[in-house]
């Protein structure tokens, strides 16, 4: 044993949204990187997040998955983390908050303060935190983005935290599995739930490095391919009129629609993935990741 810290990436994407990557590659790299946690945070959906659980699980991998979500409220975008069940999207930040916190999870505004509609804003966020009620309150704030657009604010979301009294985390924003640990989040401890407590109690610290302008290229062109792919898939009539058939990155994930919450289909393991826990399916329509 080692008094080393851990390291975890809380905002990592992977084919079920807007990701490039499987699955299996995402816990690959992770492992490779060395990372302790990772959180998958497709937009919309938790079913490559739980399917990731079972796989780390069953495979026996040094490695914990958060499951997690990226919503899309009206407030701007929210990591929803430590959830089992999808959070409704395009509600207020408020309720979305209150949502996240009524399944014992952390909220954590994604990219936060960049003058964009997908940022939560300063002025949403100091109304929130003067509310008495505490369900109301974000969890910590992303602090480090590695993209062009966190590189530009970073040092107003650092200054927004310290006013604050806010924890901070990094993370990734990973789009592909190359970016996976590029930012990231140290804390005391090694498992998911000390990196929880760690969040709560304000221990722990961001890490990272900003992309060059060629990764993000890179990564734009990674998910042009995928989309052909789909478009090519759809005109071959691999992907149904349903909407199953698309490869969202996981086994068994050809069976499931789209969206995560359209039809009940369970999370079907192969032999491989014994065990695969379900996540219950929620009922409202979002967009697409």
């Amino acid at each position: 044993m080692t008094d080393r810290l851990g390291r975890a990436d809380l905002h990592v994407h992977t084919l079920a949204s807007d990701g490039t990557s499987s699955v299996e590659e995402v816990l690959a790299r992770a492992v490779a990187v060395g990372l302790d946690v990772v959180a998958i945070t497709d937009h919309e959906r938790i079913d490559a997040a739980v399917a990731a659980r079972s796989l780390a699980r069953t495979r026996g991998l040094p490695l914990e998955v958060v499951v997690g979500e990226e919503v899309t409220t009206r407030g701007g975008h929210l990591l929803a983390l430590f959830v089992e069940a999808r959070i409704r999207p395009l509600r207020s930040l408020r309720s979305t908050i209150a949502a996240i916190h009524e399944q014992g999870g952390l909220a954590i505004p994604a990219h936060p303060l960049v003058p964009y509609p997908l940022c939560a804003q300063g002025f949403a966020l100091r109304r929130l935190l003067a509310d008495p009620d505490p369900r109301f309150h974000p969890d910590a704030l992303e602090t480090f983005n590695p993209t062009a657009i966190g590189r530009l604010w970073h040092g107003r979301v650092v200054a927004f935290a310290a006013e604050h009294g806010l924890a901070t985390v990094g993370s990734s924003d990973a789009h592909a599995a190359s970016a996976i640990g590029v930012g990231h989040t140290t804390f005391p401890g090694r498992s998911a739930e000390e990196l929880r407590a760690a969040i709560v109690e304000r221990r722990t610290q961001w890490h990272g490095e900003f992309h060059g302008s060629k990764g993000q290229l890179d990564t734009f062109a990674r998910q042009l391919r995928k989309y052909g792919r789909d478009a090519r898939d759809e005109v071959r009539g691999r992907i149904l009129r349903n909407g199953t058939g698309r490869d969202l990155g996981y086994p068994g994930g050809r069976l499931r629609p789209p969206r995560f919450d359209e039809g009940t289909l369970a999370l079907d393991a192969p032999e491989s993935m014994t065990g695969a826990e379900t996540a219950p399916v929620g009922t409202a329509r979002g967009p697409r990741g």
